[in-house]
């Protein structure tokens, strides 16, 4: 369970830096855009006042290029961190665009939207599906669900170092260095009944590092450290021998690796 409270402290707190470290968000977003807004949305409907609704704006790196791209859409923007929504807005000052801070998974939808997208987000919602067909539901006719969300091989080294690291030191305890991801084969269940109409894929990047230290610093400066509901039992002895499984095992030429693993899927009304 994510502690949403917490998502939201550290979320706000790393805004200052988020874009200096997010560089793998920011690819996602722009693949989001290229392969799925821009392919779904038709060029005549692109000059069109359409109403589309951003989950998670974050900074407003995806908020600003969405205005840029449809000069005529009204854009809500929403985002759980104020920290966030403080500094997008210093970007965006277009009456076209309107902030709230606020958690989607909570918020009551009233208007329908003829693009809702989201980049990076959904990890971290406690009901993702449910969400989605709310989500899916507040579309308007031919409208479409685009995001991106990381999968289940992200931080693959960390989570197997811990593991590892777990084993050795004899601790049977449960719990996780972060929230789950999902696979994408789950996220494309939850709208079998509508297969035609879903696109979607998936792949792999990578990120190096000086050291595991730097690449935690990294983690922190964007805000998705662990947030989960039961924390974790990172003892000094535990975190030490998780460092040194990581450096044994994923250490190469370019540094410390560490893998995001990206979905992403385009569902159409």
């Amino acid at each position: 369970m994510i502690n949403k409270q917490l998502v939201q402290k550290r979320f706000s707190k790393s805004a200052a830096t988020y874009d200096q470290y997010a560089q793998v968000q920011k690819k996602m977003a722009d693949d989001l855009l290229r392969e799925y807004v821009f392919k779904s949305i038709n060029p005549l409907t692109a000059k069109k006042e359409l109403t589309i609704l951003e989950i998670g704006c974050g900074t407003g790196y995806l908020t600003e290029k969405l205005g840029q791209a449809f000069p005529l859409a009204h854009i809500t923007a929403v985002d759980l961190a104020p920290g966030m929504i403080e500094v997008a807005r210093t970007k965006l000052s277009s009456p076209r665009v309107h902030f709230i801070c606020g958690d989607i998974e909570e918020m009551e939808l009233v208007a329908s939207y003829d693009l809702i997208i989201s980049n990076a987000t959904f990890q971290w919602f406690n009901d993702l599906e449910n969400t989605l067909h709310k989500l899916y539901s507040h579309l308007s006719e031919e409208g479409s669900l685009c995001f991106s969300t990381f999968g289940e091989r992200t931080f693959l080294e960390l989570h197997t170092s811990y593991q590892k690291a777990k084993g050795e030191l004899g601790i049977s305890s449960s719990s996780e260095l972060g929230q789950r991801f999902c696979c994408i084969q789950e996220l494309y269940a939850f709208f079998s009944d509508k297969e035609e109409n879903i696109l979607t894929h998936e792949g792999e990047e990578y990120e190096y590092f000086p050291s595991v230290i730097d690449f935690f610093h990294s983690v922190k400066k964007v805000g998705a450290n662990n947030s989960n509901q039961d924390g974790s039992m990172l003892n000094r002895r535990l975190l030490q021998k998780i460092i040194q499984y990581y450096e044994q095992e994923y250490s190469c030429a370019k540094g410390i690796r560490a893998t995001y693993h990206s979905l992403f899927f385009c569902i159409r009304k």
